[in-house]
């Protein structure tokens, strides 16, 4: 069991409320088979276009045409971005401009039926009791917003979107920095040490109690193993979560 006497809760996705298999072997080989397609059919639209500027920043260029080199030649840009996706997918990279072209591919997915999210079976519960009690629930990850808002939508389990209150993504900061922290809880008006961060990385629960959150290493099926002496409370499922009181 792990007691809080805050108000207010943070949450990683991947490893945490769902399955390392889910984003590894559904969500990765969905973004890599339909990556060229969903370029060819929206290549125009403003947030793909942004999402391309972004993978362009993400990689040192000042814009997408000074990275491509190449105005107009569509095709030859879409096989530039489809080896550079390609290439930060492998490293697992947690770039931004990745992370926005990946949500909005899961986008149509999620939206069209092809994709549901899984989450384990201890989190919708968990979530509904957290919201009776007046807590404010929130998440972060290294996957986009957009493709947060999406996978919370669209789970197994039903629409989960009215149970959480925000949504940070990298674009806020890395999630192994103790400044991103900092900035969540100025944004969330609570003082960090009212907030407890939920996650499967022990970097990013370092990072969390640095800046003054309570942390709590979630031990799920499929995580690897954890360093001993990490110093984070342990816990299996959301249930072993008692908050103290809420408000």
């Amino acid at each position: 069991m792990l007691s809080f006497a805050g108000t207010g809760l943070l949450l990683d996705v991947e490893g945490t409320t769902s399955s390392l298999a889910y984003v590894s072997e559904v969500l990765f080989p969905y973004a890599r088979r339909e990556l060229v397609p969903f370029l060819h059919a929206h290549w125009e639209e403003e947030d793909v276009a942004s999402a391309r500027e972004a993978l362009a920043r993400d990689a040192g260029a000042a814009s997408f045409e000074a990275w491509f080199g190449r105005a107009g030649a569509r095709e030859p840009a879409i096989e530039r971005i489809r080896a550079e996706v390609l290439r930060l997918m492998a490293l697992d990279a947690k770039a931004t401009g990745l992370k926005q072209l990946q949500g909005l591919i899961w986008r149509e997915g999620f939206v069209g039926g092809a994709l549901r999210a899984h989450v384990f079976p201890d989190v919708p519960p968990a979530l509904a009791a957290w919201r009776t009690a007046g807590l404010d629930v929130r998440i972060f990850s290294s996957g986009s917003r957009t493709a947060q808002r999406l996978f919370f939508a669209h789970t197994e389990a039903g629409d989960l979107t009215p149970f959480l209150r925000g949504h940070y993504d990298t674009t806020l900061g890395p999630k192994r920095s103790p400044a991103s922290y900092s900035s969540i809880a100025r944004d969330m008006r609570r003082a960090p040490a009212a907030l407890l961060f939920l996650s499967d990385v022990v970097a990013e629960l370092d990072a969390a109690r640095d800046a003054g959150l309570a942390t709590g290493l979630v031990l799920r099926p499929g995580n690897p193993p954890v360093p001993a002496g990490h110093g984070h409370a342990e816990i299996a499922d959301f249930g072993a979560v008692a908050f103290l009181r809420s408000g």
